[in-house]
């Protein structure tokens, strides 16, 4: 990209020392990118994501309400407390989702008569609608994965422990 021609260079610095050079560290490079737990879950997920997309897409559904919506399943009504922390979310995250889904006509909020501090969220007809389109979708992503699903189930069971492990700290 070629510099504006009336921004001047700025003045050659010869206090600070020479920039580092990247040097290969080779297979014991403890930076290296291939090596990183965390850049591992951060390609499977954003893959497994964008293998839900189309199916959530012919539902009218975000990933993150999808995730709301199974955890309502179970379950409605939930506190936003309680949903929030089943779902590992904030109420910074948790209250924009929510708001959306209740303009979509997927959830209902309201306070809860036995303690008018908490907030309920409750699923309409059509989010229990949904939940009949919905139920042939672990399955489809089943059938994505290229490993078998014991393998599957051993490695969704070991990152729940993981997750858990970090959760405690």
């Amino acid at each position: 990209m070629a510099k504006p021609a009336n921004v001047p260079s700025p003045a050659p610095d010869t206090e600070s020392p020479a920039q580092p050079v990247a040097v290969p560290l080779g297979v014991d490079n403890p930076l290296a990118l291939d090596r990183q737990l965390c850049f591992a879950l951060y390609q499977a997920t954003n893959r497994i994501t964008r293998a839900y997309r189309p199916l959530l897409d012919a539902l009218g559904l975000t990933y993150p309400q999808y995730l709301a919506l199974m955890v309502l399943w179970e379950g409605a009504p939930l506190t936003v407390g309680d949903l929030g922390s089943r779902l590992d979310l904030d109420s910074g995250t948790l209250t924009p989702l929510l708001k959306r889904m209740e303009a979509a006509g997927l959830v209902a909020r309201r306070r809860d008569p036995a303690d008018e501090r908490r907030v309920l969220v409750d699923l309409t007809p059509a989010a229990w609608a949904l939940r009949d389109k919905a139920l042939a979708i672990p399955g489809a992503m089943l059938c994505r994965f290229p490993v078998p699903l014991d393998e599957v189930a051993d490695l969704r069971d070991r990152l729940h422990q993981l997750a858990a492990a970090l959760g405690a700290g």
